[in-house]
């Protein structure tokens, strides 16, 4: 993928770059979208949960190969974190973008909790690297297809709500940012960071699962029918658990 020439630490660091460009590449199914109902939120509301939905998942049983109680320990703590915040930010009169209010709220959440999941990640494509670079490189494609849904779930919250596409897959891309910059301390320290990597891949799927159950599906709910959101909900899990099976 990547030159052999090149320095090794640059080279960890480009592979985790790809991968967090990759993720605005899921806001350009928006561009064919030019305005969206009510209707139109909450049905992008629940394939935004869906896909959440289907990474947690993904991540827990990565989780558990590390161990179990590390990756339930880091899923509690994730769920107090974005309640935390969650809290905090209602104290506050927000402006995101052109939101404003549990809008803007709404908008930020996502793009923290995404954020925050991509922490482990970095961390996996550094330490991948003492797999060999064959390995890392299979490894970073595997996370950059990945984060594709991933950038297609933060775009599917922020578009409706009046963000242009350009700057949903900057938000995007932004919230992958920390897999370039944790890839190297990872991949210098790799003994250092494998013991926490449990903690943080639970620490994700927890913040995630509280940000689907409390924040999106709630207002999906409210404002199209139940059993049409609960079905796309479950259509968009389906797609993101066999993504990640074939992947």
């Amino acid at each position: 993928m990547i030159g052999a020439d090149l320095e090794p630490v640059v080279v960890v660091f480009l592979y985790g770059l790809i991968t967090a460009l990759a993720t605005g590449l899921g806001a350009l199914p928006f561009l064919f979208l030019k305005q969206i109902s009510p209707a139109g939120i909450a049905y992008s509301n629940a394939i935004a949960s869906g896909l959440m939905l289907g990474a947690c998942f993904g991540l827990v049983s990565q989780g558990t190969r590390y161990g179990s109680t590390q990756t339930v320990a880091g899923g509690v703590m994730g769920v107090l974190f974005i309640l935390a915040t969650q809290r905090w930010l209602g104290r506050h009169e927000l402006e995101f973008g052109q939101a404003r209010g549990v809008g803007a709220r709404r908008m930020l959440l996502m793009v923290i909790v995404m954020t925050v999941h991509s922490f482990s990640e970095g961390v996996a494509i550094g330490s991948s690297f003492a797999g060999g670079v064959t390995f890392a490189s299979v490894i970073t494609i595997a996370i950059a297809v990945h984060n594709i849904p991933e950038g297609l779930a933060i775009s599917a919250v922020m578009q409706p709500r009046g963000s242009s596409v350009p700057t949903c897959a900057a938000w995007s891309v932004f919230s992958s940012l920390p897999q370039p910059l944790m890839a190297v301390p990872a991949y210098l320290f790799v003994d250092a960071f494998t013991p926490a990597l449990p903690y943080g891949i639970g620490f994700a799927a927890g913040a995630m699962f509280y940000m689907v159950f409390v924040e999106l599906l709630p207002e999906a709910y409210e404002q199209a029918p139940r059993p049409l959101v609960s079905f796309v909900t479950s259509m968009a899990l389906i797609a993101m658990l066999l993504f990640q099976r074939f992947l």
